[in-house]
């Protein structure tokens, strides 16, 4: 008898965001590391210091394009 394989919760050859997603957040990282990332419309806040903040922005980014990103949590 041939062994079942255990399904994961991952569903195998989906991805979550697209590859222009994950660009917009690598742009948005590196330039969070230079400290020229800043928060706030129009970048009128301060230096983003978080990385965490740093992806959230480079997704905030990818949306406005169209690019392939689920849509945020919350209300």
């Amino acid at each position: 008898m041939a062994a079942k394989k255990k399904s994961t919760s991952r569903k195998s050859g989906r991805r979550k965001y697209g590859k222009a997603a994950g660009k917009s957040v690598e742009r948005a990282v590196h330039r969070e590391k230079k400290g020229s990332l800043r928060s706030g419309k129009g970048g009128k806040g301060g230096a983003v210091k978080s990385r965490k903040q740093a992806i959230a922005i480079g997704l905030s980014e990818a949306r406005k394009k169209g690019v392939k990103v689920p849509k945020k949590k919350g209300s």
